[in-house]
């Protein structure tokens, strides 16, 4: 995305769902499929299960949300944020699996996987890891290098992806902190989710506008992103990612899909 005064600003806004099963509902699916252009969801092996995430993609597929596959680590238990140690052969065979899921179940509603978006710890894992991000790519591109890989901007995976051949988008978070490094803020750690939807709103409308985000020591950062994700688990979500959208769009900033379009 290229930020200037004198072209248009557009961005996409993406959320991580699929990922409710009875006894673990974690996000309002049905609204916030009303608010973002692309969903990320969740291909049953953090979070899910194969009925809750075939309604997901047929919502998603219906109201023309992009769909994006959003494979983690096996750590339900974890809801895939925990760090593992997973052989590279065993990572590469989950996360194909991940993925094919999601087309099966995708195609069968009529709709389309686009994109790819790890979550959780794998994601966090591969911003610096070059082993394991390779060993993603590789899976991505093995079933099907059309895919778009979206990553944290400026992260490792998104160099390798890139290197690799994959077409890139780089994502940015509204409901994160950042460290000055642009890295994010540990869950562990005091305020590493923010909650407030008038805070966030202008986080995003100075993100989009200028290509910054304020650090959490108040320093700003720079960060080039095509998307801009809203956690559907975090409190207020729904609150958070309407006070954005209402306020970018009162800006004039497009709100439209980074991927999906030429599929």
């Amino acid at each position: 995305m290229t930020l200037s005064v004198n072209s248009e600003l557009r961005i996409d806004l993406n959320s991580d769902l699929g990922e409710n099963v009875p006894d673990r509902v974690v996000s309002d699916d049905a609204a916030m499929l009303g608010l973002v252009t692309s969903a990320n969801v969740s291909c049953g092996f953090h979070a899910g299960n194969p009925e809750g995430i075939r309604a997901t993609v047929d919502a998603a597929t219906k109201g023309g949300v992009v769909i994006g596959a959003h494979p983690g680590y096996d750590d339900y238990e974890g809801f895939g944020r925990r760090a593992l140690d997973v052989p590279a052969a065993t990572l590469q065979a989950q996360v194909e699996y991940q993925i094919g899921a999601l087309i099966g179940l995708t195609t069968a509603v009529g709709g389309t996987v686009s994109y790819v978006k790890p979550h959780g710890g794998l994601y966090n894992a591969i911003v610096h890891d070059e082993a394991q991000a390779k060993v993603v790519v590789d899976a991505v591109s093995a079933i099907d290098d059309s895919l778009v890989f979206l990553g944290l901007a400026g992260s490792v995976a998104n160099r390798v992806a890139a290197e690799s051949g994959l077409t890139v988008a780089a994502e940015a978070f509204a409901d994160r902190s950042y460290n000055p490094d642009g890295s994010l803020v540990s869950r562990s750690e005091p305020n590493a989710v923010l909650h407030d939807p008038e805070a966030v709103a202008s986080r995003v409308l100075r993100l989009v506008q200028t290509g910054q985000v304020e650090a959490i020591d108040g320093s700003l950062v720079d960060v080039d992103a095509q998307s801009i994700c809203f956690h559907g688990d975090s409190q207020g979500s729904i609150d958070m990612a309407r006070a954005a959208r209402d306020l970018l769009e009162s800006e004039g900033v497009t709100i439209a899909a980074f991927a999906g379009a030429e599929r």
